[in-house]
């Protein structure tokens, strides 16, 4: 027999780092239950810190802006067409990159396809937009927000996922530039500029770079920087996400991204709107 349905959830509002947060409870009783947390936009940016280590999958989906995910010394970001998944347990941080708003959900069981992503970030297909928007939603009954759930989690498990791996844990200074680097692509500090900042000789930066990620500071600048600029790409032109990672000119960041993914960010926008529409 199908479950009564219930009243929506009241919407409960609690303050976390200075934002209020809004909860939409359905079904928490079972294991199949989901609560979904609504962070607005609050004159804060939204952070889960990397110390964290929860005991319940989460995704985090921002409709309006690009989160950051960093593990270890690496990180991915997703745009308002991408989430995050995170599977319990695993250590990872969540940024979002400036003040947006950010939807995170958190569930005790997942389809067997999710659960053996550690950290990843996941295509969001239109039906998945939408179940998301159905879950933090005032005035969805439990019914209906369960029914969201098994619809959100059943696209997760089917879609593309690009997996964030797991790099050095010691913050070095070349893990402490990183890190920096993902939270704003657009910093334009050189090389002398950070080793300044963190004491050391530019020489020694360098070389932490090459021994930590195989590659200069500059290369895993313009990776940084080209991999944001991927998830914006869904949201901003061509030219605004070229400012928003830090290229003076739409031009050179256009040959940046063409010399590293062989085709222009605009062709690389389209295609990837087709692909989710197909």
């Amino acid at each position: 027999m199908d479950a009564p349905t219930r009243p929506g959830p009241a919407v409960t509002a609690t303050e976390a780092g200075g934002a209020v947060v809004e909860e939409f409870p359905y079904g928490l009783g079972p294991p199949d239950g989901i609560l979904a947390l609504r962070y607005p936009p609050a004159g804060v940016i939204t952070d889960f810190p990397e110390s964290r280590n929860d005991f319940v999958h989460q995704v985090y989906f921002s409709p309006d802006g690009v989160l950051a995910v960093g593990r270890g010394g690496t990180a991915a970001f997703a745009g308002p067409t991408s989430a995050v998944w995170v599977r319990q347990g695993v250590v990872a941080e969540v940024t979002a990159l400036e003040v947006q708003t950010v939807v995170r959900l958190c569930v005790r069981r997942a389809p067997d396809e999710l659960v053996r992503h550690e950290a990843t970030v996941l295509a969001m297909s239109p039906t998945a937009v939408d179940a998301v928007t159905r879950l933090v939603r005032p005035g969805t009954d439990e019914r209906a927000g369960l029914a969201a759930r098994g619809v959100l989690l059943g696209e997760l498990a089917a879609s593309p996922a690009d997996p964030v791996g797991f790099g050095s844990a010691a913050l070095g200074p070349a893990r402490a530039v990183a890190r920096a680097l993902a939270l704003d692509p657009a910093d334009r500090t050189g090389l002398p500029g950070w080793a300044e900042r963190l004491h050391v000789s530019p020489k020694t930066l360098q070389r932490e770079f090459e021994r930590v990620y195989g590659m200069s500071f500059s290369a895993w600048r313009t990776r940084t920087r080209l991999e944001a600029s991927r998830a914006m790409l869904s949201r901003w032109s061509v030219t605004e996400t070229a400012h928003r990672v830090g290229y003076a000119t739409a031009s050179s960041y256009v040959a940046a991204f063409t010399r590293a993914y062989g085709e222009p960010p605009g062709r690389h926008a389209h295609r990837a709107v087709d692909v989710r529409a197909s």
